[in-house]
């Protein structure tokens, strides 16, 4: 074991949204900062990923096995790298709607309500917006919260044909609105991510020291245990020990809630900070079905998503409660996370050849159709032994399946609309809700709140029981939204990065 001398101000764990973007926040102040990050910079080539072999290959996998209800092993789709899983996302930046905050009232059950509401976290949306570099337009969502200021960037235009289908849903008398995305306006890497955005902001301060491949596998604590004193992290096969006056996680809503778990000892029997037996429970998992509508007219299977859809977000005149989101895929050459939830490409992939599955992908538009998931107690993260469990049971079911058929009756009527130029009616729409085994928009796990007896972390995201110990990523969501949680997750890496600013 080796012991490192030196004592920094803050140890970030994790590069991701809320650790990349925390360590941007900090790094002016001065403060000594380690951060440690378990993965390494991903090459260029193996972020822009655009042909048919991602149907064909499990991308982007951990190289290690965690375990589903039933027992049955899985290989998670989570990237180990600078940047975390905003590598691979579709740079798809929404903010939560007002009512998001409040308790809301679904089929399944009650939305819990936030101890902190919107205006608390508008200035940090904007700061958020700002920062990833949002390319947006307001105004067109009548679900959209209110803004103290607009987007600096102009929103990406659609591609030809997805233009064509915003006006036919527009014509329906619905209100298709432009994707804010986070753009680098950068040819060879146009993606905005933490790595960008964060990391890379930082790396040329004296202060900031960044270690990769440096996997943290145990949070030490003082005799009392009110203080983490040390983090042991594996680095090429070697013991290390780092401390600091302040510890962060940003490991994600899974492996932060795991290595509070695997951080037991002596005074946090059950798992670090974890009295009131909340770490690692009420995970949620957004439920996201991928659509393909198959086209007359090929596209390039190489653009961005663009638009998004919330006319049934609070529910319709058949359904009174919440029903959620819906966005385009983007090309489905370039659609990392709808390969691994194959409607039909991925199915294909496997019995005929790449030019005929090009011709295929090419003719498709893909879409998400995205439902809030309910807070559930035993929907968990759990260790036995050396085993990493995900305990999982989907809620919030007819919701969901609604918003999925509401769809299918919009896009057929656009099929009627443009049935001379791009589509031939059908009657099918392959789709698949996305496998166990992405990582996408999971939060919950270490819930904020008030109630040291009912949430794991205080409203500046501190642990109720170990004073120097917090987390910045989606693990403290008391509820999952139907819209992706990546800017909130930002927003509030801000919203806590000015309050340790001062700590």
């Amino acid at each position: 074991m080796i012991i490192d001398e030196q004592n920094y101000d803050v140890i970030i764990i994790g590069t991701g949204a809320g650790g990349g973007t925390l360590a941007y926040k900090l790094a002016a102040t001065g403060k000594k900062i380690l951060i440690l990050e378990r993965g390494n910079f991903m090459p260029l080539e193996e972020q822009n990923i655009s042909h048919v072999d991602l149907f064909k290959k499990d991308r982007y996998h951990a190289p290690e096995k965690w375990y589903d209800t039933s027992g049955e092993p899985f290989s998670p789709q989570t990237n180990y790298a600078v940047g975390g899983n905003t590598k691979i996302y579709g740079a798809a930046l929404l903010r939560m709607r007002e009512k998001d905050f409040e308790a809301v009232q679904h089929q399944d059950g009650i939305s819990p309500e936030w101890c902190l509401k919107y205006q608390d976290f508008e200035p940090y949306y904007t700061e958020a917006e700002q920062l990833y570099k949002v390319h947006g337009k307001s105004g067109q969502d009548p679900t959209e919260p209110p803004r103290s200021m607009d987007y600096s960037y102009a929103a990406v235009n659609h591609e030809p044909p997805i233009q064509e289908i915003v006006d036919a849903i527009a014509s329906q008398g619905l209100h298709p609105a432009t994707l804010p995305l986070s753009l680098t306006r950068q040819n060879d890497d146009p993606t905005g991510d933490a790595e960008v955005f964060g990391i890379s902001l930082v790396l040329g301060f004296p202060n900031v020291t960044l270690k990769t491949d440096a996997k943290v596998v145990c949070l030490h604590t003082n005799g009392s245990g009110n203080q983490v004193k040390s983090v042991e992290t594996e680095i090429n096969g070697q013991k290390y020990l780092f401390s600091a006056d302040i510890i962060v996680l940003a490991c994600g809503a899974i492996n932060s809630a795991a290595l509070l778990l695997r951080s037991a000892n002596e005074k946090h029997p059950n798992g670090l900070a974890n009295s009131s037996d909340q770490v690692g429970r009420n995970l949620m998992k957004p439920l996201m079905t991928a659509m393909v509508q198959l086209s007359a007219t090929p596209n390039s299977g190489k653009f961005p998503r663009t638009v998004c859809l919330n006319d049934f977000y609070w529910g319709d005149g058949d359904f009174p409660y919440p029903m959620g989101h819906i966005q385009n895929t983007g090309g489905l050459l370039q659609e990392l996370i709808f390969a691994e939830s194959p409607p039909i490409l991925s199915v294909l992939a496997k019995v005929i050849p790449d030019i005929a599955l090009e011709q295929l992908a090419k003719r498709s538009i893909g879409w998400w159709v995205q439902t809030e998931a309910l807070p559930d107690n035993q929907n968990q993260v759990r260790l036995k032994g050396e085993k990493l469990y995900i305990d999982y049971t989907p809620n919030n079911l007819e919701a969901h399946d609604r918003l999925v058929y509401r769809w299918i009756d919009t896009l057929k009527q656009v099929e009627k609309t443009l049935e001379d130029s791009l589509f031939k009616r059908s009657r099918i729409y392959p789709r698949s809700e996305i496998p166990i085994q992405v990582t996408a928009n999971h939060c919950g796990t270490c819930c904020f709140g008030e109630d040291p007896s009912t949430s794991v972390l205080d409203l500046n995201c501190r642990t109720h029981d170990v004073d120097n110990l917090y987390v910045v990523d989606g693990s403290f969501f008391p509820s999952s939204a139907s819209v992706n949680p990546t800017l909130t997750i930002i927003a509030n890496a801000l919203r806590v990065g000015e309050h340790l600013t001062y700590s």
